[in-house]
């Protein structure tokens, strides 16, 4: 999971793009860059670990000046975690491309073969970006044009969609000639558009979400389609085409579980509805299973199970209370890359208020259930704070497989229901009951808002993947992201 962004304007874009990628950073906390062009086509880059506020300070916006450009917070998916995998990663033939990516590639090991030993094409790094990077760029090289049109671009979009398997959402600057945007025939990850009046034309964001839209003037265009590629060119011309023969729009349903912000509509989907859904559909589960329960007050644990919760507690007229104080200056413990450090951040992060718990039935709501680590340390919390009885309920279903599709989850072995029953994940987070949401339910609350959708990706919860799967890859994936290995990684490149 990670958050891009590209504007194409009248005038210096940067400040716009700075200010997009603040409204971006829950979806990337690891590293930021951001790329521009001018008339000249002179083409600048800044980008560094940290966070946006961080990477970039005036001394660097001031050198950051062109009328279009693309940005990036990353979180590490595929890839190692330094400096130079930050976005936009960059390659000089043709024309000079900078690309943000967001997602993740399965069948990467396979096209760093071919671009090493059938196209000659050296890798600085083993991301995937850079793979797909440089997939674009042989494909456009071979179109053969000085000065490519829209229509060579997208005969290399096309060929890309036919080389790369798994989810993309790509944003590519080609120094010179313009921004372009493509999105995997599945459209797993999402890709809006946006558009305002300039003093002489129209001026364009594209960006993961449409939240930040209109904080910026912007007004919703559409969402780019699954396999569809849009290219502005340098005066802000737009053209767009489906370059992928079987398009079919099959969105991750955890964007409206847990990463995408609440006032974002997701392929013409309210996040914030598609929540207060889920709300209402674990409600109805809790008065079909447990008519009789004794629940004296419903407690979200802050941010986005708060929605949920709040709908929940509405149907079950129970009283809605915010137990949890959260400093918002210490990032998601979802995407810290280590057990420990996600085990130390609970309590920093989270600050009890003792009377709302004090002798009472006390049901706490999450987004989700990953490790269990976070949802044990705050249960031991709401007891020792003085609840009678700690409940708890998950507004997604069991997380049991990897994911394959730009979110670390987690290796499948230390998913905490991969290899256990509800009833025993209650017991190893030492809850007194535990519900999950129903993947039927979940569904249903999503689609509900786009009827038009017919597919989620949800192979989280199932383990059915929607792309094809190169032989190993799951093996790989599943040791690359082992807390242990991590940390052995780190220690080999440290020494």
């Amino acid at each position: 999971m990670c958050g891009i962004v590209g504007i194409s304007a009248e005038s210096n874009v940067a400040a716009e793009i700075y200010d997009s990628l603040l409204m971006l950073q829950h979806r990337g906390q690891d590293a930021a860059g951001m790329s521009v062009c001018d008339q000249n086509d002179k083409l600048t880059t800044r980008k560094s670990m940290g966070y946006v506020r961080d990477v970039f300070q005036q001394m660097h916006m001031d050198k950051l000046i062109g009328n279009y450009g693309i940005g990036h917070v990353r979180y590490p998916t595929a890839g190692g975690n330094g400096k130079e995998f930050a976005q936009p990663m960059y390659v000089n033939s043709p024309y000079g491309i900078s690309l943000s990516h967001n997602g993740n590639l399965t069948n990467s090991s396979q096209l760093s073969n071919e671009l090493f030993h059938a196209e000659m094409r050296h890798l600085l790094t083993d991301s995937d970006s850079e793979v797909l990077l440089n997939v674009f760029a042989h494909e456009l090289g071979k179109q053969r044009e000085i000065y490519p049109s829209a229509e060579h671009i997208f005969k290399a979009v096309t060929k890309t969609h036919i080389r790369c398997e798994g989810a993309y959402a790509v944003l590519a600057l080609i120094t010179g000639h313009g921004i372009l945007a493509f999105r995997d025939e599945n459209g797993i990850r999402p890709l809006s558009i946006g558009i305002r009046k300039g003093k002489s034309r129209d001026e364009y964001i594209i960006a993961s979400e449409d939240s930040l839209f209109i904080p910026l003037g912007f007004k919703k265009f559409r969402d780019i389609e699954p396999g569809e590629a849009i290219f502005i060119d340098k005066d802000g011309n737009l053209f767009s085409e489906q370059c992928s023969e079987s398009p079919r729009k099959s969105p991750c349903i955890f964007e409206y579980v847990y990463f995408s912000r609440p006032d974002s509509k997701i392929d013409e989907i309210s996040v914030y509805k598609a929540r207060m859904r889920m709300g209402s559909k674990l409600a109805d589960q809790i008065k079909e299973i447990r008519p009789n329960h004794d629940i004296d007050v419903v407690i979200p644990i802050p941010d986005s199970s708060t929605t949920a919760a709040h709908q929940l507690a509405v149907d079950l007229g129970v009283p809605y209370r915010e137990g949890f104080v959260k400093n918002r200056y210490i990032g998601r413990t979802f995407i810290m890359p280590y057990q420990e450090e996600r085990k130390k951040s609970v309590r920093r992060k989270l600050n009890i208020l003792d009377l709302e718990f004090q002798g009472k039935n006390v049901l706490l709501v999450d987004d989700s259930i990953v490790r269990g680590t976070t949802s044990k340390k705050i249960i031991e919390m709401a007891r020792e704070a003085g609840a009678k009885k700690v409940y708890f309920a998950s507004a997604a279903p069991a997380i049991k497989y990897q994911n394959l599709y730009g979110i670390d989850m987690a290796a499948t072995s230390e998913l905490i229901a991969s290899n256990k029953t509800d009833d025993e994940v209650a017991k190893e987070i030492n809850t007194d009951w535990l519900i999950y949401q129903r993947l039927e339910d979940l569904i249903d609350a999503a689609k509900i808002g786009n009827p038009e959708i017919e597919h989620f990706e949800t192979s989280i919860f199932t383990g059915k993947y929607i792309t094809p799967l190169v032989e190993n890859y799951l093996e790989e994936l599943e040791n690359s992201r082992k807390d242990e290995l991590k940390v052995q990684r780190e220690k080999s490149q440290a020494s």
